[in-house]
């Protein structure tokens, strides 16, 4: 099998369909078995897709805002020069809002737009910029995936979803669990008041987190010190 061969059988995918189908008939009516298994090739699936890319960046944020909202308009922007100036790959959750804004931008570079989407009774409508689509079904192997190789995370104004990716991070960050990566807060204006938070509950206070743990992120508004940031840091080795 040549190069090329090999390739294209990594990169070969299925659907959540097929997934479920394929343990089912693996695992017979053991229901937690056929869970299992679903995980283990959602999780095989996606990183071996996601690792086939040599450098990447992933965009968190809101899938609720529309392509005239400034935070739509900055992610769009970012995303355009980390796909055209530094080559990345542009990974998202693949929806609407700042996951459209991210690949949308990618696209019109010319460059990689990565949709990680998944099953969801209301928000997700996969966007049509993105020209490499990973399904999911279950949340924390999408998650997983989608820091799992990345050599950066950008984060953008968001909800609860975008909060609970952005502390699993910085977690996993400060544990050393995943490679030091560059995790961008974008936009002071959203972050300043959760940082405020953080010095005076979660430092000053409660001694929860020390001011080492400040070094784990960056919040900035300058597009070209995030561009400098993703340029100037280690990629990872996988």
């Amino acid at each position: 099998m040549n190069d090329q061969n090999i390739v294209e059988n990594k990169r070969k995918r299925v659907t959540l369909q097929e997934i479920k189908d394929g343990c089912i008939k693996l695992n017979g009516d053991d229901g937690t078995e056929a869970e299992v298994c679903m995980v283990q090739e959602e999780l095989r699936q996606g990183i071996s897709i996601v690792q086939s890319y040599k450098t990447s960046a992933t965009f968190y944020g809101s899938a609720r805002f529309p392509e005239d909202h400034p935070e739509y308009k900055r992610a769009q922007r970012i995303a355009y020069r980390v796909a055209k100036e530094l080559g990345y790959a542009v990974l998202s959750g693949g929806g609407p809002g700042i996951m459209e804004a991210a690949s949308r931008g990618a696209a019109e570079a010319g460059g990689k737009a990565v949709g990680m989407t998944i099953k969801l009774n209301h928000e997700q409508v996969t966007n049509k910029y993105i020209n490499e689509e990973i399904p999911f079904y279950f949340f924390f192997t999408r998650k997983v995936t989608m820091h799992y190789t990345t050599d950066a995370g950008l984060f953008f104004a968001g909800g609860f979803g975008t909060l609970d990716e952005l502390f699993e991070t910085l977690t996993l960050k400060q544990t050393n669990k995943i490679d030091p990566i560059p995790v961008i807060l974008v936009g002071s204006e959203f972050w300043n008041p959760l940082q405020k938070v953080i010095d005076e509950m979660l430092i000053e206070k409660y001694s929860t987190v020390s001011k080492e743990d400040l070094n784990l992120y960056t919040i900035t508004d300058d597009e070209d010190e995030i561009i400098k940031i993703i340029q100037d840091s280690k990629v990872r080795k996988g």
